[in-house]
């Protein structure tokens, strides 16, 4: 994903330029969700966002985008193929994990 709120426009296409080839951010612009509406990837139901996560499959940049979204704590949206409850999940199962370690 590229955008970490809701857009205004469901039929908006992002159009904003690439980013610095040297910014932590770069990764985005090989991201399949470049080639959808940002609303595509803020859905209001279980179907969107199995049509987003949909999409995620196969993104060469899954990865880093799902790092992304848990390093920054992204609340809201599917990112690197994640619904908001499933990146939770995560986050709740990396706390346990590091509390067993320790």
């Amino acid at each position: 994903m590229n955008t970490s709120r809701p857009p205004d426009s469901a039929d908006a296409v992002n159009t904003s330029p690439p980013p610095d080839p040297d910014s932590p951010t770069a990764w985005m612009a090989e991201g399949r969700c470049r080639m959808f509406p940002p609303a595509t990837f803020f859905p209001s139901d279980g179907v969107g966002v199995e049509k987003a996560k949909k999409i995620c499959r196969g993104c060469p940049v899954v990865d880093q985008c799902l790092e992304h979204a848990l390093e920054h704590r992204i609340e809201h949206g599917v990112w690197g193929g994640a619904s908001e409850r499933q990146r939770r999940r995560i986050l709740k199962g990396r706390r346990i994990e590091a509390q067993a370690a320790n």
